[in-house]
């Protein structure tokens, strides 16, 4: 019942961000309006309002569908394995990887939550081979599998996407991974069973080195 309510809860936000995404890519083709330049601008003014609202303007509904299922099952495991701490990394992830990206990227406008979902992978998979929770993992590599070139996404094989979101964004959850090595799920350790090996012979002198 316990983890039925804890996993109820973590729903909540990546649900509602979700939902954000959806709102304002119907807002935008509504109105028929353009978000584009909410993206970030690097190296300009003007761009930084784009820290804040890129991760929420999507090209169009590929991009936004592509986006939409790693974005939410990263965050939901964020939230259910760091409750404690979820919201401070969820918004660092998004703070970091866009003041990376206005100081690094290219002089063009950066949109979508791709540097969020790289952050969020990032800090999953190294948090979990550092705290030795190999479900954390394994939930990191499904997502890099699933995503498809997350990997590749990397590197700038493809100038219509911004790969230094991808690497900006992977940059802050490792660090945030390293910095808070110390909180989040207890290592998952295997339990051995244990062996009879019978009660040793007072007189028999023999000693086992184990």
């Amino acid at each position: 019942m316990e983890e039925r309510k804890r996993f109820v809860n973590s729903l909540i936000f990546p649900a509602f961000f979700l939902i954000l995404i959806w709102l304002s890519k119907f807002l935008e083709i509504s109105m028929e309006w353009s978000f584009v330049q909410g993206g970030v601008y690097p190296r300009h003014i003007g761009g930084l309002i784009g820290i804040i609202t890129s991760p929420l303007i999507h090209s169009d509904w590929k991009h936004l569908f592509d986006n939409s299922i790693p974005i939410f099952v990263l965050t939901l495991a964020l939230f259910y394995f760091y409750s404690e701490i979820s919201y401070k990394i969820f918004f660092l992830i998004y703070l970091i990887s866009g003041l990376l990206l206005w100081g690094i990227g290219r002089q063009a406008y950066h949109i979508g939550a791709s540097g969020l979902i790289y952050g969020l992978a990032a800090f999953l998979f190294l948090s979990g081979v550092i705290r030795r929770v190999r479900s954390l993992m394994a939930i990191s590599l499904l997502v890099v599998f699933w995503y498809g070139s997350l990997v590749w996404g990397l590197l700038p094989y493809d100038y219509k996407v911004s790969w230094e979101a991808h690497m900006t964004g992977a940059i802050g959850g490792i660090l945030l991974a390293v910095i808070y090595r110390d909180q989040g799920p207890e290592p998952e350790v295997k339990e051995w069973p244990e062996e009879d090996l019978g009660e040793a012979d007072p007189e028999s002198g023999s000693e086992e080195n184990l």
